[in-house]
């Protein structure tokens, strides 16, 4: 197989931003919503907004920088800020990230895929969509933005539908046994029944809802013309990950009490069959397939892409930087074939208990790596060797605010007794990481 050592610069705009948000729309909103309502009831929208202005910092961190320093990624500039020991670390942690969440999202996917075939094992459904998944990262970047576009399209889609279908339900267009929807945003405790504090709480699963997001900060090194292309991609994309997450929350808690969801299934298929539709069920089940794969898809572009990042810069093994003709890193997505593979027999074993270690990771990650962005954007704005056009307003106090606050739900992810279990071993995978770059970088220090 013909090799190089070049990614190909052929991501448009509109694959990079269906591709960042195929990585933040997946069960977090279709599945997850029914946790984060049941927490802090319909004033957990406070949460999906304050969350998305935390997005919004980190995003225009990203947008700024990456227009400074053009074929950089993320990492590439922690690197610039602290030094390759951080950059080391954060890269990696990254890259654990998403091995995580690829195997809970191809179990999930397999599991729903039951729902249609339930005489299949489950182990045998994931390995179908991991080997799915693979042969769709073999192909040439632009073709694989193309499919992710489509993917991420049909969640979109879903989406907006919904919106249409629950705002006609809710307003009395479609017609229904209830008179007045809007009551239940006062009724059943009132628009905050659990308090404040459970706002906090729910921002803990919103978090890992968002995650994923930050995948544009892995496009750069692949998008024609990046540096003038992000700011707008970014400004756009802020304004529809926050809409399609708090106006779905806002028609799920009008037309159903917040208390009277249930875990069993999706808010969205309890609304759609509201609306007396045949097949909600196998429709939205088909949706949950779709969202799950195309997060997973995002994820193993984001995880290779970042292994070659390592690779390349002397963080990684040398192997991980070779590419193919096709410009797929595929010794990286070896790598990612062989943990889908494995992480579907572990959960063959243990489901639950697989799901229980692997679902605290992304979370508490997720924090650390956006903390890197905006500290690595304040330390860099003061020796920029060029003046971007686009600049994160309030600085330095919008990013060390945005910092503070996401230290302060990391240091909850810690001392959440639930978490302990993944915690601990995100703690030791961290300590174990700062060792070898202690190591590995020595004359750095």
């Amino acid at each position: 197989m013909a090799t190089t050592n070049q990614l190909q610069k052929k991501l448009l705009p509109r694959h990079i931003s269906l591709m960042a948000m195929g990585g933040a729309i997946g069960t977090g909103i279709f599945k997850g919503s029914a946790e984060t309502v049941s927490l802090a009831g319909p004033g957990v929208v406070v949460a999906y907004i304050f969350a998305g202005l935390l997005l919004l910092v980190v995003m225009g961190a990203i947008a700024e920088m990456a227009m400074v320093y053009p074929n950089t990624n993320m990492k590439g500039f922690v690197r610039k800020a602290f030094g390759p020991r951080l950059s080391f670390i954060t890269g990696w942690l990254y890259c654990i990230l998403w091995l995580a969440v690829c195997i809970i999202e191809v179990v999930v996917a397999g599991s729903f895929l039951q729902y249609w075939l339930p005489s299949i094992p489950l182990w045998i459904l994931s390995l179908i969509c991991s080997i799915l998944l693979i042969a769709i990262n073999m192909m040439n970047v632009k073709n694989y933005g193309e499919f992710e576009f489509w993917f991420a399209g049909i969640k979109i889609a879903m989406i907006i539908v919904f919106i249409i279908l629950g705002a006609c339900i809710l307003f009395g267009i479609i017609p229904s046994g209830q008179a007045n929807y809007l009551e239940n945003f006062t009724s059943h405790g009132g628009f905050f029944p659990n308090g404040w504090a459970s706002i906090f709480a729910a921002l803990l699963i919103v978090m890992f809802s968002y995650g994923g997001s930050e995948l544009i900060g892995v496009t750069v090194t692949e998008a024609k013309d990046a540096e003038k292309v992000l700011p707008k991609v970014i400004k756009s994309f802020i304004f529809r990950i926050i809409l399609f997450y708090t106006l779905p929350i806002l028609i799920i808690c009008g037309l159903i009490p917040w208390n009277q969801l249930t875990n069993e299934s999706s808010p969205f298929v309890q609304v759609l069959s509201m609306t007396g539709f045949p097949f909600a069920d196998h429709l939205m089940n088909f949706i949950l397939v779709i969202a799950v794969l195309s997060a997973a898809n995002s994820g193993i572009y984001g995880c290779t892409r970042m292994m070659y990042s390592l690779a390349d810069e002397g963080e990684g093994p040398k192997i991980f930087s070779k590419v193919s003709k096709n410009g797929v890193p595929v010794h990286s997505l070896l790598v990612m074939a062989v943990v889908l593979v494995l992480g579907s027999m572990i959960a063959l074993v243990a489901q639950d208990q697989v799901f229980t270690l692997l679902m605290a990771f992304p979370g508490f990650i997720v924090s650390i790596v956006w903390i890197s962005l905006c500290l690595a954007q304040i330390k860099l704005r003061r020796s920029y060797p060029s003046n971007p056009s686009f600049k994160l307003w309030g600085y330095p106090y919008i990013s060390a605010f945005t910092a503070v606050v996401l230290g302060a739900i990391a240091i909850t992810f810690v001392l959440n007794e639930a978490n302990r279990i993944s915690i601990i071993a995100c703690l030791f995978i961290i300590a174990v990481l700062a060792i070898i770059s202690i190591f590995k970088f020595k004359k750095d220090i």
